[in-house]
């Protein structure tokens, strides 16, 4: 079911919780460390994360002086080894949060997670309360093994639930969801957005609920559906088509598996023109998923085809016209969903 800003979107217009603006990071750090307050349970694992370092983009900078190094534990280039020991961890009643250093490097532990943590529920009905933040997207310039989106590899996993927060207040809210959680969830935070995007937080602790979307934008003409970074850019596309005339939903999934397919079905059949945008390459990502679902449940409300908008089926470019090219952008949303509108 969507939910409207009041409820999950956390409007900046909202002052009466005192919440306050913040930084996308700082949202990840809170809420880090308010879990490690409230439950002992909880430990982190990861690459330098540790001491006065606090990682890669200092998410976890002063833990250790508050948590100390049995439960801010610095890890070796071994990805594979310490995410198999925090699938242990977990089924012995802990709740690991592993840092990847960069989402690129996932593909190390990609049999812990497969084999080992998606499947075990199944095969022993055991609870496996483990997070892996996957620092993901590109735009920052960082080449092919530091800008990935790799989250169509796990969305096919069954087993796992994968979120993709756009907003400070749902990098928050979905981080204190999945740690809460008893299965295991790859939480995915974009790059980008660390500390150029500032956002309403409400004060205190709460929950984003993993499953649910959110209607940014409402519109009755055509659906942009995203999710991460791309929001951004879907939303300042959709500012630009209403000054001609094109009014669009703007849905922000969130939460990638389980998938919200009342949402996305209730945005599709309102405006019966869809666009899909996301950052990943576009062949056989998450929008090929999307599109076919909407097509099978949506048909009848269409007015044109499915169209999907991602990433070039490339490594990612460490040449800045090239990386430019290589990623959607609100200038080529614009140009897509004009061209929708029109058909």
């Amino acid at each position: 079911m969507t939910q409207n800003t009041e409820t999950f979107g956390f409007s900046d217009t909202q002052r009466g919780d005192q919440g306050r603006v913040m930084t996308y990071l700082a949202a990840i750090s809170e809420a880090l460390a308010e879990e490690m307050r409230r439950d002992p349970n909880v430990l982190l694992m990861g690459e330098d994360i540790g001491g006065d370092f606090g990682g890669a983009f200092k998410v976890t900078k002063g833990f250790v002086a508050e948590f100390g190094p049995r439960r801010v534990m610095n890890m070796p280039l071994a990805e594979l080894g310490f995410t198999g020991m925090a699938t242990g961890m977990a089924l012995m009643g802990l709740r690991p949060v592993v840092e990847m250093q960069f989402a690129d490097f996932i593909s190390s532990a990609f049999d812990s997670i497969v084999q080992f943590a998606a499947t075990t529920h199944y095969r022993w009905r055991g609870a496996v309360p483990i997070v892996i933040r996957a620092p993901s997207d590109g735009g920052l310039r960082s080449g092919p093994f530091h800008s990935q989106n790799p989250e169509a590899w796990f969305v096919h996993t069954p087993g796992l639930k994968i979120v993709a927060p756009a907003t400070p207040a749902d990098a928050k809210g979905l981080l204190t969801a999945a740690i809460r959680d008893n299965n295991p969830v790859i939480y995915f935070e974009s790059k980008p957005l660390y500390r150029s995007l500032k956002g309403y937080v409400p004060a205190g602790e709460y929950v984003v609920p993993i499953g649910v979307a959110h209607l940014a934008r409402s519109g009755d003409d055509l659906s942009i559906i995203t999710y991460g970074a791309e929001l951004h850019q879907a939303l300042a596309a959709a500012e630009r088509l209403a000054a001609e005339g094109v009014e669009c939903d703007v849905l922000d999934l969130r939460t990638l598996k389980p998938l919200d397919e009342d949402a996305v079905l209730t945005s599709a059949r309102k405006t019966g023109k869809v666009l899909i945008v996301h950052a990943a390459n576009r062949l056989a990502g998450l929008g090929a998923e999307l599109a076919a679902q909407i097509a099978d449940r949506a048909f009848e409300w269409l007015d044109g085809p499915v169209r999907r908008l991602g990433g070039l089926d490339t490594p990612v470019p460490f040449s800045p016209p090239l990386e430019d090219a290589y990623r959607p952008d609100a200038e080529k949303i614009v140009a897509a969903a004009r061209a929708l509108a029109q058909y």
